[in-house]
Protein backbone atom coordinates (compact mmCIF):
# COMPACT_ATOMS: atom_id res chain seq x y z
CA UNK A 1 0.00 0.00 0.00
CA UNK A 2 1.39 3.38 -0.99
CA UNK A 3 0.57 6.91 0.06
CA UNK A 4 -2.02 7.19 -2.70
CA UNK A 5 -4.02 4.53 -0.93
CA UNK A 6 -5.76 7.25 1.05
CA UNK A 7 -7.48 8.32 -2.16
CA UNK A 8 -9.11 4.92 -2.50
CA UNK A 9 -12.19 3.76 -0.71
CA UNK A 10 -11.03 2.02 2.45
CA UNK A 11 -12.37 1.47 5.87
CA UNK A 12 -9.99 2.97 8.39
CA UNK A 13 -11.34 3.03 11.92
CA UNK A 14 -12.24 -0.30 13.32
CA UNK A 15 -14.47 -1.80 15.49
CA UNK A 16 -16.43 -4.91 14.84
CA UNK A 17 -18.92 -2.89 16.82
CA UNK A 18 -21.69 -5.06 18.19
CA UNK A 19 -24.97 -3.88 19.71
CA UNK A 20 -25.30 -5.38 23.16
CA UNK A 21 -27.62 -5.15 26.08
CA UNK A 22 -26.42 -3.37 29.22
CA UNK A 23 -24.91 -6.57 30.56
CA UNK A 24 -23.24 -7.59 27.34
CA UNK A 25 -20.63 -4.89 27.29
CA UNK A 26 -18.68 -5.18 30.53
CA UNK A 27 -18.60 -3.43 33.85
CA UNK A 28 -18.11 0.25 33.03
CA UNK A 29 -21.02 2.38 34.15
CA UNK A 30 -22.34 5.78 34.97
CA UNK A 31 -22.93 6.36 38.68
CA UNK A 32 -25.13 9.14 39.95
CA UNK A 33 -22.87 9.77 42.92
CA UNK A 34 -22.33 8.62 46.47
CA UNK A 35 -22.50 11.39 49.00
CA UNK A 36 -23.15 9.19 52.01
CA UNK A 37 -20.66 6.96 53.75
CA UNK A 38 -22.66 3.89 52.87
CA UNK A 39 -25.50 3.06 50.55
CA UNK A 40 -27.27 0.58 48.36
CA UNK A 41 -28.01 0.45 44.66
CA UNK A 42 -31.34 2.11 45.42
CA UNK A 43 -29.66 4.89 47.37
CA UNK A 44 -26.15 6.23 47.67
CA UNK A 45 -24.49 3.92 45.14
CA UNK A 46 -26.89 3.15 42.29
CA UNK A 47 -24.41 1.25 40.10
CA UNK A 48 -26.29 1.32 36.84
CA UNK A 49 -24.17 -1.26 35.01
CA UNK A 50 -21.85 -3.97 36.22
CA UNK A 51 -23.54 -3.91 39.61
CA UNK A 52 -23.51 -6.94 41.85
CA UNK A 53 -26.45 -9.20 41.33
CA UNK A 54 -27.11 -7.96 37.84
CA UNK A 55 -28.15 -10.75 35.51
CA UNK A 56 -26.79 -10.98 32.03
CA UNK A 57 -29.21 -11.04 29.13
CA UNK A 58 -29.53 -11.45 25.41
CA UNK A 59 -28.18 -8.92 22.97
CA UNK A 60 -30.47 -5.95 22.53
CA UNK A 61 -30.99 -5.88 18.80
CA UNK A 62 -27.64 -7.44 17.94
CA UNK A 63 -27.48 -9.02 14.55
CA UNK A 64 -25.87 -12.39 14.11
CA UNK A 65 -22.40 -11.83 12.76
CA UNK A 66 -21.20 -14.14 10.00
CA UNK A 67 -17.70 -15.51 9.82
CA UNK A 68 -15.37 -12.55 9.94
CA UNK A 69 -14.01 -13.22 6.50
CA UNK A 70 -17.47 -12.41 5.12
CA UNK A 71 -17.31 -8.97 6.74
CA UNK A 72 -14.08 -8.02 5.00
CA UNK A 73 -15.60 -7.29 1.64
CA UNK A 74 -13.15 -6.25 -1.04
CA UNK A 75 -10.20 -6.28 1.37
CA UNK A 76 -7.10 -5.58 -0.67
CA UNK A 77 -4.04 -7.82 -0.40
CA UNK A 78 -1.30 -6.58 1.88
CA UNK A 79 2.01 -5.76 0.17
CA UNK A 80 4.79 -8.18 1.02
CA UNK A 81 7.65 -5.70 1.20
CA UNK A 82 8.56 -3.24 3.97
CA UNK A 83 6.85 0.13 4.10
CA UNK A 84 8.48 3.48 4.70
CA UNK A 85 6.88 3.85 8.14
CA UNK A 86 8.85 2.59 11.16
CA UNK A 87 6.81 -0.28 12.64
CA UNK A 88 8.90 -0.67 15.83
CA UNK A 89 6.48 -0.96 18.78
CA UNK A 90 6.31 2.04 21.07
CA UNK A 91 4.76 0.75 24.28
CA UNK A 92 4.40 3.29 27.05
CA UNK A 93 4.88 1.83 30.53
CA UNK A 94 2.88 3.37 33.41
CA UNK A 95 4.97 4.09 36.49
CA UNK A 96 4.28 4.92 40.12
CA UNK A 97 7.05 7.27 41.28
CA UNK A 98 5.21 8.15 44.47
CA UNK A 99 5.67 11.92 44.27
CA UNK A 100 1.91 12.63 44.51
CA UNK A 101 0.07 9.97 46.51
CA UNK A 102 -3.32 9.92 48.24
CA UNK A 103 -4.86 7.20 50.33
CA UNK A 104 -4.89 5.41 53.67
CA UNK A 105 -4.13 1.96 55.06
CA UNK A 106 -6.58 0.40 52.61
CA UNK A 107 -5.84 2.11 49.31
CA UNK A 108 -3.10 4.00 47.50
CA UNK A 109 -3.78 6.43 44.66
CA UNK A 110 -0.63 7.52 42.83
CA UNK A 111 -1.34 10.65 40.80
CA UNK A 112 2.31 11.44 40.09
CA UNK A 113 1.75 10.99 36.35
CA UNK A 114 -1.62 12.67 36.06
CA UNK A 115 -0.08 15.13 33.58
CA UNK A 116 0.34 12.14 31.24
CA UNK A 117 -3.34 11.31 31.60
CA UNK A 118 -3.49 8.44 34.06
CA UNK A 119 -3.50 7.48 37.74
CA UNK A 120 -2.49 4.24 39.44
CA UNK A 121 -4.58 2.61 42.18
CA UNK A 122 -3.88 -0.30 44.51
CA UNK A 123 -6.24 -1.76 47.12
CA UNK A 124 -4.76 -3.44 50.22
CA UNK A 125 -7.91 -4.33 52.15
CA UNK A 126 -9.75 -7.62 52.56
CA UNK A 127 -13.17 -6.89 51.08
CA UNK A 128 -13.93 -9.34 48.25
CA UNK A 129 -15.71 -6.67 46.19
CA UNK A 130 -14.46 -3.12 45.77
CA UNK A 131 -15.67 -0.40 43.41
CA UNK A 132 -14.04 2.84 42.40
CA UNK A 133 -15.76 6.01 41.22
CA UNK A 134 -13.81 8.54 39.18
CA UNK A 135 -15.72 11.76 38.59
CA UNK A 136 -14.31 13.98 35.85
CA UNK A 137 -14.28 17.79 35.58
CA UNK A 138 -17.37 17.62 33.33
CA UNK A 139 -19.19 15.68 36.14
CA UNK A 140 -19.26 12.41 34.20
CA UNK A 141 -18.62 9.57 36.64
CA UNK A 142 -16.90 6.32 35.71
CA UNK A 143 -17.30 3.21 37.87
CA UNK A 144 -14.70 0.47 37.93
CA UNK A 145 -14.42 -2.84 39.75
CA UNK A 146 -11.01 -3.06 41.37
CA UNK A 147 -9.25 -6.39 40.95
CA UNK A 148 -8.72 -7.78 44.44
CA UNK A 149 -5.12 -8.86 44.90
CA UNK A 150 -4.38 -7.62 41.41
CA UNK A 151 -1.70 -5.16 42.44
CA UNK A 152 -1.48 -1.75 40.79
CA UNK A 153 -4.15 -0.92 38.21
CA UNK A 154 -4.06 2.02 35.81
CA UNK A 155 -7.02 4.25 34.99
CA UNK A 156 -7.18 6.99 32.33
CA UNK A 157 -8.05 10.64 32.87
CA UNK A 158 -10.05 11.27 29.72
CA UNK A 159 -11.70 14.65 30.23
CA UNK A 160 -8.64 16.88 30.09
CA UNK A 161 -7.45 19.15 32.91
CA UNK A 162 -9.49 20.12 35.95
CA UNK A 163 -10.59 18.76 39.29
CA UNK A 164 -11.21 15.02 39.50
CA UNK A 165 -12.85 13.20 42.41
CA UNK A 166 -12.08 9.63 43.39
CA UNK A 167 -13.96 7.35 45.76
CA UNK A 168 -13.21 3.78 46.79
CA UNK A 169 -16.08 1.69 48.16
CA UNK A 170 -15.99 -1.69 49.92
CA UNK A 171 -18.86 -4.15 49.74
CA UNK A 172 -20.53 -4.48 53.14
CA UNK A 173 -23.36 -6.91 52.43
CA UNK A 174 -25.48 -7.72 49.44
CA UNK A 175 -25.46 -4.63 47.25
CA UNK A 176 -24.45 -2.20 50.00
CA UNK A 177 -21.08 -0.45 49.97
CA UNK A 178 -19.29 1.78 52.48
CA UNK A 179 -16.82 4.52 51.70
CA UNK A 180 -13.23 3.39 52.08
CA UNK A 181 -11.57 6.54 50.76
CA UNK A 182 -12.51 9.71 48.95
CA UNK A 183 -10.63 12.79 47.77
CA UNK A 184 -10.50 15.50 45.12
CA UNK A 185 -7.34 16.31 43.18
CA UNK A 186 -6.39 18.81 40.51
CA UNK A 187 -4.99 17.65 37.18
CA UNK A 188 -3.12 19.56 34.48
CA UNK A 189 -2.67 17.27 31.50
CA UNK A 190 0.31 18.22 29.37
CA UNK A 191 0.26 15.15 27.11
CA UNK A 192 -3.16 15.29 25.45
CA UNK A 193 -2.63 11.92 23.76
CA UNK A 194 -1.29 10.17 26.86
CA UNK A 195 -4.62 8.70 28.00
CA UNK A 196 -5.00 7.09 24.58
CA UNK A 197 -1.48 5.68 24.26
CA UNK A 198 -0.85 4.23 27.72
CA UNK A 199 -2.39 0.89 28.69
CA UNK A 200 -5.09 0.88 31.38
CA UNK A 201 -7.53 -1.53 33.01
CA UNK A 202 -9.67 -1.78 29.86
CA UNK A 203 -6.85 -1.61 27.30
CA UNK A 204 -4.33 -3.71 29.18
CA UNK A 205 -1.17 -4.67 27.28
CA UNK A 206 2.60 -4.72 27.73
CA UNK A 207 5.56 -4.89 25.37
CA UNK A 208 5.61 -8.68 25.86
CA UNK A 209 2.05 -9.23 24.66
CA UNK A 210 1.52 -11.22 21.49
CA UNK A 211 -0.89 -8.56 20.24
CA UNK A 212 2.00 -6.08 20.18
CA UNK A 213 4.04 -8.46 18.04
CA UNK A 214 1.02 -8.98 15.76
CA UNK A 215 0.64 -5.21 15.35
CA UNK A 216 4.32 -4.93 14.44
CA UNK A 217 3.81 -7.64 11.83
CA UNK A 218 0.68 -6.03 10.41
CA UNK A 219 2.38 -2.62 10.25
CA UNK A 220 5.45 -3.95 8.43
CA UNK A 221 4.32 -2.94 4.90
CA UNK A 222 2.71 0.35 6.01
CA UNK A 223 3.76 3.75 4.75
CA UNK A 224 1.41 5.76 6.96
CA UNK A 225 -0.64 5.50 10.14
CA UNK A 226 -3.69 5.24 7.89
CA UNK A 227 -2.16 2.11 6.38
CA UNK A 228 -1.66 0.63 9.84
CA UNK A 229 -5.27 1.24 10.84
CA UNK A 230 -6.44 -0.30 7.57
CA UNK A 231 -4.29 -3.42 7.97
CA UNK A 232 -5.40 -3.89 11.58
CA UNK A 233 -9.03 -3.43 10.54
CA UNK A 234 -8.75 -5.98 7.75
CA UNK A 235 -7.04 -8.46 10.07
CA UNK A 236 -9.80 -8.14 12.64
CA UNK A 237 -12.72 -8.57 10.25
CA UNK A 238 -11.04 -11.52 8.53
CA UNK A 239 -9.95 -13.38 11.66
CA UNK A 240 -12.11 -12.54 14.69
CA UNK A 241 -15.73 -13.63 15.07
CA UNK A 242 -18.39 -12.40 17.45
CA UNK A 243 -19.04 -14.62 20.48
CA UNK A 244 -22.82 -14.66 20.90
CA UNK A 245 -22.70 -17.19 23.73
CA UNK A 246 -20.32 -15.03 25.76
CA UNK A 247 -22.47 -11.96 25.14
CA UNK A 248 -25.48 -13.81 26.52
CA UNK A 249 -23.67 -15.08 29.62
CA UNK A 250 -21.06 -12.43 30.44
CA UNK A 251 -21.00 -11.51 34.13
CA UNK A 252 -20.44 -8.28 35.99
CA UNK A 253 -16.78 -7.29 36.21
CA UNK A 254 -15.80 -8.77 32.85
CA UNK A 255 -12.56 -7.29 31.54
CA UNK A 256 -11.16 -7.83 28.04
CA UNK A 257 -7.75 -9.40 27.46
CA UNK A 258 -6.19 -8.57 24.06
CA UNK A 259 -4.06 -11.71 23.84
CA UNK A 260 -7.00 -13.91 24.79
CA UNK A 261 -8.99 -12.45 21.92
CA UNK A 262 -6.02 -12.70 19.57
CA UNK A 263 -5.55 -16.41 20.26
CA UNK A 264 -9.21 -17.43 20.51
CA UNK A 265 -10.20 -15.33 17.47
CA UNK A 266 -13.53 -14.58 19.13
CA UNK A 267 -15.02 -12.10 21.55
CA UNK A 268 -17.68 -9.52 22.37
CA UNK A 269 -17.58 -5.82 21.61
CA UNK A 270 -15.18 -4.94 24.43
CA UNK A 271 -12.82 -7.67 23.24
CA UNK A 272 -12.78 -6.30 19.70
CA UNK A 273 -12.20 -2.78 20.98
CA UNK A 274 -9.51 -3.80 23.45
CA UNK A 275 -7.49 -5.84 20.97
CA UNK A 276 -7.72 -3.18 18.28
CA UNK A 277 -6.86 -0.33 20.64
CA UNK A 278 -3.95 -2.30 22.08
CA UNK A 279 -2.47 -2.96 18.65
CA UNK A 280 -2.88 0.62 17.46
CA UNK A 281 -1.58 2.17 20.68
CA UNK A 282 1.46 -0.08 20.54
CA UNK A 283 2.15 1.43 17.13
CA UNK A 284 2.01 4.94 18.57
CA UNK A 285 -1.46 5.73 17.19
CA UNK A 286 -3.67 7.41 19.82
CA UNK A 287 -6.86 5.38 20.12
CA UNK A 288 -10.09 5.78 22.08
CA UNK A 289 -11.96 2.75 23.34
CA UNK A 290 -15.47 4.20 23.40
CA UNK A 291 -18.58 2.83 25.08
CA UNK A 292 -22.05 4.21 24.57
CA UNK A 293 -25.22 3.66 22.61
CA UNK A 294 -26.04 2.77 19.04
CA UNK A 295 -29.64 3.84 18.94
CA UNK A 296 -31.01 2.23 22.13
CA UNK A 297 -28.49 -0.62 22.42
CA UNK A 298 -25.22 -0.62 24.33
CA UNK A 299 -22.23 -0.54 22.04
CA UNK A 300 -18.43 -0.38 21.96
CA UNK A 301 -16.15 0.95 19.22
CA UNK A 302 -12.93 2.89 18.70
CA UNK A 303 -11.78 6.22 17.35
CA UNK A 304 -8.26 6.98 16.19
CA UNK A 305 -6.08 10.05 15.81
CA UNK A 306 -4.38 10.55 12.45
CA UNK A 307 -1.87 13.34 11.97
CA UNK A 308 -3.37 14.25 8.61
CA UNK A 309 -6.98 14.51 9.78
CA UNK A 310 -7.05 14.71 13.58
CA UNK A 311 -9.47 12.53 15.50
CA UNK A 312 -11.52 10.21 13.33
CA UNK A 313 -14.47 9.71 15.63
CA UNK A 314 -16.58 6.61 15.60
CA UNK A 315 -16.66 3.93 12.98
CA UNK A 316 -15.48 5.49 9.76
CA UNK A 317 -15.30 4.91 6.05
CA UNK A 318 -13.23 7.16 3.77
CA UNK A 319 -14.97 7.32 0.39
CA UNK A 320 -12.26 9.26 -1.41
CA UNK A 321 -13.47 12.73 -0.52
CA UNK A 322 -14.93 12.62 2.99
CA UNK A 323 -15.22 10.57 6.19
CA UNK A 324 -18.49 8.73 6.75
CA UNK A 325 -19.73 6.77 9.75
CA UNK A 326 -19.85 3.04 9.22
CA UNK A 327 -20.47 0.01 11.40
CA UNK A 328 -18.73 -3.11 10.02
CA UNK A 329 -20.96 -5.49 11.96
CA UNK A 330 -24.13 -4.08 10.50
CA UNK A 331 -22.36 -3.88 7.13
CA UNK A 332 -21.71 -7.60 7.28
CA UNK A 333 -25.35 -8.50 7.81
CA UNK A 334 -27.45 -5.70 6.35
CA UNK A 335 -28.04 -4.17 2.97
CA UNK A 336 -26.45 -0.83 2.13
CA UNK A 337 -29.83 0.87 2.40
CA UNK A 338 -30.53 -0.60 5.82
CA UNK A 339 -27.06 0.35 6.98
CA UNK A 340 -27.42 3.95 5.81
CA UNK A 341 -30.81 4.25 7.47
CA UNK A 342 -29.40 3.06 10.78
CA UNK A 343 -26.26 5.20 10.66
CA UNK A 344 -27.96 8.32 9.33
CA UNK A 345 -25.93 11.41 10.13
CA UNK A 346 -24.09 9.69 12.98
CA UNK A 347 -26.51 10.77 15.69
CA UNK A 348 -27.38 7.13 16.37
CA UNK A 349 -23.96 6.79 18.01
CA UNK A 350 -23.78 8.36 21.46
CA UNK A 351 -20.45 8.09 23.30
CA UNK A 352 -20.77 7.93 27.09
CA UNK A 353 -17.36 6.75 28.24
CA UNK A 354 -13.84 6.74 26.82
CA UNK A 355 -11.07 4.42 28.05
Amino acid sequence: MNNNRSHNKCIVALLMSVCLSFTGCGSAAYVDGASSSSGSEDGGLPFALGSDGQKSGDDAGAQSTPASGEAAAEAEPVPSGPGTRDNTPVVRVPTQPGTVVFGNDLVSVDASNSSDGYISVEYFGSSPKVKMQLTCPNTTTYTYNLTIGGGVEVFPLTVDSGTYSIGIFENVAGTEYSTCFRTDFDVTITDEYGPYLYPNQYVNFTADNDCVAKAEELAYPANTDLDVVTYVYNYMVQNVTYDTELANTVESGYLPDPDRTLHSCTGICLDYACLTASMLRSQGIPTHLEVGYASTAYHAWISVYLKETGWVNGIIEFNGTSWELMDPTFAASASAAELQEFIGDGSNYDTKYIY
